[in-house]
């Protein structure tokens, strides 16, 4: 029947040998991509564990068939569940236009403070690149979900709200035409706080090497600068044996990062979009407000060949939400052609989150593998010489072919 994984008061969890997983399907390309991945990761656990593990998934729903069927993109009875088994896996979900409701993407990562975005970029062997050396990229993002203007916090110029706005900000000396759109710009501590530890709980369990804070507070002093501020205090506060800042680092020690810490600098946005391009393998986890992480995640990924085989996940206190990094492409829709591979390693991580590492390491061996061998969907064959051009289903079959224990 499978049990609820739980959630320990350490936070650590405890995962039975048959676990509950609900799964959102998606719209669009969701349900080819799931069943494809569905098929992966099922296979990888068999093969890791053989009968002593296995996954039960439970279909829980979002999006157009949440719609369908109860009139709500995004019922409570999904965020519960949800809830309650800790760890779930979705699809893309299509964002309702006029229906009020910004993006059910974000609406789930507020409602279950979910307020780190964890993106993985790494190079995997065979994919085309635009740059010259894309194996040097290697950096995981962290970025905050729950501030910065995903907040949707905005009002339409000429609204009495927007109007309103522009009269207090008058008698304050800052005059705006009435014609101007306002967005409001929150950044609480406690979201950075939590964030930025998180990065660095990553950073100490995988050893890596730096966390660079990423941020414009050079113009905006008490939201992006604060947020610098607030990482750098965090670190030195909750992690004072495991941390060491750039300063301290060049003037006690030599230019030299000690052995066991974990190098915290800052970098300016702008600055730190050259620098991945340029230098890439002198960064490691990047710790971002979400804007920025939004940007830069998209960025790396095309720098290691797209978002096809990007992947990610929402994690909060309580629980942990794995996701596939693009959209529905709808045109797509039905016909068993995408590369499912983003919502794959999106499982791969799942596994991982659940302490199921052999799992996790069988099906990303497998799937490098079937990639250097040049079994892809469409959107690689077309840049691969002499590639073969699989389905979606095919690409899977291909996968699960090539798995070994």
């Amino acid at each position: 029947m499978g049990e609820t994984i739980v959630l320990n008061g350490d936070g650590t969890l405890t995962v039975p040998d048959v676990p509950v997983i609900p799964y959102i399907e998606g719209d669009g390309i969701g349900p080819d991509i799931w069943a494809a991945t569905r098929r992966v990761l099922d296979k990888g656990v068999s093969v890791a564990y053989g009968k002593e593990k296995r996954l039960r998934f439970m279909e829980v729903y979002a999006g157009e068939k949440a719609f369908g069927r109860s009139g709500e993109w995004l019922p409570r009875e999904t965020l519960d569940v949800i809830k309650k088994h800790r760890v779930a896996i979705k699809g893309p979900l299509t964002t309702p236009v006029g229906e009020g409701i910004r993006s059910i993407n974000v609406a789930m990562r507020q409602e279950l403070d979910l307020f780190a975005c964890v993106r993985p970029i790494r190079y995997i062997p065979g994919v085309p690149s635009p740059v010259k050396a894309p194996e040097k990229t290697d950096m995981v993002i962290f970025r905050e979900n729950m501030d910065d203007l995903y907040r949707g916090i905005e009002w339409e110029a000429g609204s009495g709200e927007a109007l309103e706005i522009i009269e207090f900000l008058g008698k304050k000396g800052i005059h705006l035409t009435p014609d101007t759109g306002i967005g409001i710009k929150p950044m609480g501590e406690a979201n950075t706080r939590r964030l930025v530890a998180k990065a660095i709980e990553y950073a100490i369990k995988n050893h890596r090497r730096s966390i660079t804070l990423m941020h414009k507070g050079n113009i905006m002093k008490f939201t992006e600068g604060a947020f610098k501020r607030w990482g750098y205090a965090a670190a030195a506060e909750m992690f004072p044996d495991k941390t060491v800042t750039e300063k301290e680092l060049f003037e006690t020690y030599d230019g030299k990062r000690p052995k066991g810490k974990i190098l915290i600098r800052d970098r300016i946005a702008d600055n730190l979009f050259q620098q991945v391009l340029l230098r890439p393998d002198e960064y490691d986890v990047i710790a971002a407000p979400n804007l920025n992480g939004d940007y830069i995640s998209d960025a790396l990924a095309a720098q290691v060949g797209g978002l096809g085989l990007s992947p990610g996940a929402n994690i909060g206190a309580g629980c942990a939400l794995f996701e596939a990094t693009h959209g529905t492409a709808p045109k797509y829709a039905g016909l068993d052609k995408v590369n499912p591979g983003s919502l794959i390693l999106s499982g791969v991580m799942m596994l991982g989150h659940m302490g199921w590492d052999k799992a996790a390491k069988v099906i990303t061996q497998a799937l490098e593998k079937t990639i250097l061998e040049k079994i892809v969907t469409y959107d690689l064959a077309r840049q691969i010489p002499d590639a073969m051009e699989v389905k979606c289903s095919e690409f899977a079959t291909a996968v699960c072919v090539r798995m070994k224990g």
